[in-house]
């Protein structure tokens, strides 16, 4: 299963500049929420966020708090959340790894780079509030249980000892930077080239609570920074914008959602935003920064000869074009674009809403669960794990459903997958024993369709393949 390998060139993009710009969207999108009937839209909004919010927490994409009154969107956008779930994490790696793919994989002159948490800062003490430092509880105590000290004496040594404590990475720029002078030797000087990087980075969180009591917040963070000349920079960013919007989009039910904005920072230079457009309103997911050559010249004072790149026949210090996204605000994005309702009448029954995660083939956590329907136990099971090997061992992710003991019915199983944002279900029983062929029921149409064992690999990889492609 490989996707298809575009190489994009080094040199300067066509782009037009301005092409993409922001749309006024309303708080509560009429594309939010896919729903089969258009009657009553408002009210079928409001409470489709509410089941989605259900949905995520009892199949595991967030983990869920015990108080009701915390189970709120508002908990998961401030950053006051116990964090994603098992399925939840499994879905940040898909998304991460599709960014990975895409952004330095199949992309030339984009190198990987690793740089830790912890930052040894020699610079003079921050603002307060401003970054978050590590300081040893034990140390910690130990200045401030001294009586001997006076109230002058107690401030000193604290100040002292947070000039010396290491911070923790608010971004994963300062890395990027670290590296250049290693990257321009790899690259033999020649511009333009980026280099990236997927980490966790950490800012202090206030708590609404407790106005004295500041938590560190955590998130997963996408970066790409750029090295160009000053006179292609512009062309770069637009060029960059358009690339990372269809990116987002690519993966959405409703691409409509996610948009773009142009600003200017204090110095006149120009960058865009992307965002995503939430039940409780747009959220910032993306920002792409044109940073000049300021920055670079900091980190590596006095050394501007070492830091000269060829541009044509130039040797000039590069500009700096960092892109930005936030993963974790990604996969709340997908999972409330990807919420699907459709009205199902069954006879002698009330009419009830289908509720369905129809994650892109390539995001979703699990593409398979596989089942097995009536039959002797030991054979059915004994086929299930040699599918299940066979599956796994060619990357597809599948769901052991064989090995519940809980007996439930089919139409369980399927509303159970279909929340969980299975793609198929396979079920296997003594159908299969006689003439191999399994029942396949797809997610996204509720189909089902007979097919033998031995096409249900090519079949599935081809199927996610061709998603990827698109």
């Amino acid at each position: 299963m490989h996707a298809q390998n575009l190489r994009v060139p080094v040199e300067l993009p066509g782009v037009q500049s301005g092409l993409l710009r922001r749309a006024s969207i309303p708080v509560f999108p009429k594309g939010r929420f896919h729903t089969g009937s258009h009657s009553n839209a408002g009210q079928q909004h409001s409470e489709a966020a509410e089941a989605l919010l259900d949905i995520c927490e009892r199949r595991h994409f967030l983990r869920r708090r015990e108080a009701p009154q915390q189970r709120t969107w508002d908990s998961y956008r401030q950053g006051s959340h116990l964090g994603f779930g098992p399925l939840g994490v499994e879905l940040r790696k898909n998304l991460a790894a599709q960014w990975w793919e895409t952004t330095v994989v199949f992309r030339e002159q984009v190198f990987a780079v690793d740089t830790p948490v912890h930052d040894l800062s020699e610079a003079v003490e921050a603002p307060l509030g401003e970054d978050l430092r590590v300081v040893p509880s034990k140390t910690l105590w130990e200045v401030l249980e001294n009586e001997d000290l006076s109230k002058q004496e107690l401030l000193a040594s604290l100040k002292k000892m947070l000039k010396v404590s290491e911070m923790l990475r608010g971004s994963l720029l300062h890395g990027a930077l670290e590296q250049y002078v290693n990257c321009l030797e790899l690259v033999n000087k020649r511009l333009p080239f980026g280099v990236a990087q997927i980490g966790a980075c950490f800012q202090p969180v206030k708590n609404s609570e407790e106005n004295n009591h500041v938590r560190t917040g955590e998130r997963t963070m996408a970066s790409l920074v750029w090295y160009s000349s000053a006179r292609t920079t512009g062309q770069w960013l637009d060029y960059w914008l358009r690339q990372r919007l269809q990116w987002w989009r690519k993966f959405a039910m409703s691409p409509s959602n996610f948009s773009s904005s142009d600003y200017h920072d204090e110095e006149g230079r120009r960058g865009s935003n992307i965002y995503y457009s939430f039940p409780w309103g747009e959220e910032l997911i993306e920002t792409l920064r044109n940073l000049g050559d300021t920055k670079l010249l900091q980190m590596y004072p006095g050394k501007a000869s070492q830091l000269h790149g060829r541009d044509g026949r130039k040797n000039v210090v590069p500009h700096i074009l960092s892109v930005t996204g936030n993963l974790d605000y990604g996969v709340l994005a997908y999972l409330c674009d990807c919420m699907h309702l459709t009205e199902n009448v069954l006879p002698r029954k009330k009419a009830f809403q289908r509720k369905v995660l129809k994650l892109h083939p390539c995001l979703t956590p699990i593409k398979v669960a596989l089942d097995m329907g009536r039959g002797p136990t030991t054979e059915l099971r004994q086929v299930c794990q040699g599918l299940f090997s066979e599956l796994l061992e060619n990357g597809i992710s599948v769901w052991p459903g064989y090995l519940e003991t809980m007996q439930s019915s089919l139409e369980q199983l399927y509303t159970k997958y279909d929340e969980m944002s299975v793609l198929f279900t396979i079920l296997v029983s003594d159908t299969t024993l006689e003439s191999g062929v399994v029942q396949l029921r797809s997610r996204d149409t509720t189909m089902k369709e007979m097919m033998h064992i031995s096409r249900l690999k090519d079949y599935l990889t081809k199927y996610i393949s061709a998603a990827k492609d698109v």
